[in-house]
């Protein structure tokens, strides 16, 4: 019986370490997020449910080669400004072309605007919003883990970006319909989630997530599980 034991015992633990380790960072520099906090608790709760280990911080100085080698995605949860210096910055482009996984919610795309590559990673930049209203949403992919559960066209409240530099290779996953609300100005191709493979690694953004209630949504929350498990390459 003790021979049983340690077997499973040491199992226990293999399988406990082969856990994805996801960091969560919220720094800002600029507008602050009310919603931010509600956030990460819903992907600490994500984490818990789904097998894989949530670490939360505002410290930029976890930007180093070193200490990014513990984690397998960095989520970028509202952050706004500019957050990281210049090392920090060169730390986090070496973890994403080693193969590591980005995903941004919200204002991330409002983040960086002095740092090319980082536009480029999260596939546009924040341009404007009008106030938080319902919206029509357009699934344009079937079968991304992010929004297959999603039905063809839906209805939900948020605060809608309009964005810029938007990067032509980034694969739209929800657009938004603008006939549907006032104060669109991307016109007829109005991407809302997104996701690419991008210098050695994978990144996924979703505009979606100002408001509170936002993640207490099945929907919403299913969506960035998806986004979640995208980045980390499953």
């Amino acid at each position: 019986m003790k021979y049983v034991f340690i077997v499973i015992f040491m199992t226990s633990l293999i399988s406990c370490s082969l856990k994805d380790e996801v960091l969560v960072f919220t720094k800002t520099e600029g507008y602050r997020h009310g919603s931010i906090e509600v956030g990460v608790a819903s992907i600490k709760s994500l984490g818990l449910e789904h097998g894989f280990n949530v670490s939360h911080t505002e410290d930029a100085t976890i930007f180093s080669a070193d200490k990014l080698k513990q984690f397998d995605a960095v989520i970028f949860l509202s952050t706004t400004g500019d957050v990281l210096n210049e090392d920090q910055q060169k730390a986090f482009e070496q973890f994403i072309k080693q193969g590591g996984g980005y995903m941004g919610i919200h204002g991330a795309a409002d983040t960086e605007y002095d740092w090319p590559w980082y536009g480029k990673l999260v596939g546009a930049y924040f341009m404007s919003h009008p106030k938080i209203t319902e919206a029509s949403i357009v699934k344009v992919n079937n079968t991304h883990a992010s929004c297959v559960h999603l039905p063809e066209h839906f209805v939900r409240e948020d605060e809608w970006y309009n964005y810029k530099s938007i990067n032509p290779d980034i694969n739209v996953l929800l657009k938004l319909d603008e006939t549907s609300y006032e104060g669109g100005e991307n016109g007829a191709n109005h991407p809302i989630a997104w996701y690419h493979e991008f210098d050695g690694g994978r990144s996924f953004y979703t505009g979606g997530g100002h408001t509170k209630t936002s993640y207490s949504e099945p929907d919403f929350r299913q969506h960035l599980l998806g986004g979640i498990l995208y980045s980390l390459g499953h």
